[in-house]
């Protein structure tokens, strides 16, 4: 696994140097070239202005923030050098919080976190133990790209997993989603859906997690790479039907397969069948 960048972890007196890896795997992502449809020549990405059609050099192009309909402000290079931030290769612990206190939405990007050295690897082991049983994480920020950047840092198998992190102010508000309505449970229903959440209760580990879209994408790739003829099987929309029916069903569904399972483990042999098993051993 190659590092991806290289720096320090500093809070308070502390400084440990780490180097950062990418948690996850591109290769498990298919990507595709444009093509032209006749010829299936590569198709290149062309700079035009939109209104005389002239192609543009990248030296032509210029950024520009549009304030209103067709009105822009013009951002030159060194208004960025202006807020351009610098870079010390340092993530600044701000500092420990507990892990519910950081809402799912701000999590964006994970990335493994490993120690810089043998020097660096005790430290960078004392401070993943240290979260582990004070059941904390860090908090901190880094500049990345001329951008200050917020993270968080836990625990994970013996190392520390990093989140780079949205800010608040970029997460709407939930409440902006249309036709959300503070409407009260009926309380049939929600015994029913109660009933059936805790028949489907299990652990996380035995729940399938396999992306089936890139397992069939990669088949039909595969089959025309070879020159087959590829099927497709075409899935009907599932029924609505009305709440306390689709509850009562799922929920004898859910029951038949535990059921089944405490009939063969509780299964009793026949004693004739017994006597003719010890007559044969006999």
């Amino acid at each position: 696994m190659r590092a991806i960048w290289k720096g320090h972890i500093q809070f308070s007196l502390v400084t440990i140097p780490i180097r950062i890896y990418n948690a996850i795997d591109t290769g498990k992502t298919i990507s595709f070239n444009l093509l032209s449809k006749e010829g299936h020549n590569p198709v290149s990405y062309e700079k035009k202005d939109k209104v005389t059609g002239k192609s543009l050099r990248t030296e032509d192009i210029i950024k520009g923030y549009q304030y209103e309909p067709g009105q822009y402000v013009i951002v030159e290079a060194e208004d960025f050098e202006k807020v351009k931030l610098k870079s010390e290769k340092v993530i600044e612990i701000e500092g420990f919080v507990n892990r519910d206190e950081v809402h799912p939405t701000l999590f964006e990007t994970p990335y493994f976190i490993g120690p810089d050295g043998d020097v660096a690897a005790k430290t960078y082991g004392l401070l993943s133990e240290t979260l582990k049983q004070t059941g904390k994480i860090a908090v901190g920020k880094v500049v990345l790209r001329d951008r200050e950047t917020p993270l968080l840092m836990a625990p994970h198998e013996g190392g520390i997993l990093m989140y780079k992190l949205r800010y608040p102010s970029e997460v709407r508000s939930i409440r902006e989603v249309p036709q959300l309505l503070e409407v009260k449970a009926d309380k049939d229903q929600l015994k029913l859906a109660k009933t059936l959440v805790d028949s489907m209760t299990k652990k996380f580990s035995q729940i399938e997690m396999k992306d089936h879209y890139y397992e069939k994408l990669k088949s039909i790739i595969n089959a025309k790479i070879l020159g087959k003829e590829v099927v497709t099987v075409s899935e009907e929309a599932p029924k609505v039907v009305d709440i306390m029916t689709a509850l009562k069903a799922s929920i004898d569904a859910a029951k038949k397969p535990m059921e089944k399972a405490k009939g063969s483990a509780g299964k009793k042999v026949k004693p004739e069948k017994q006597k003719a098993a010890r007559r044969k051993t006999g």
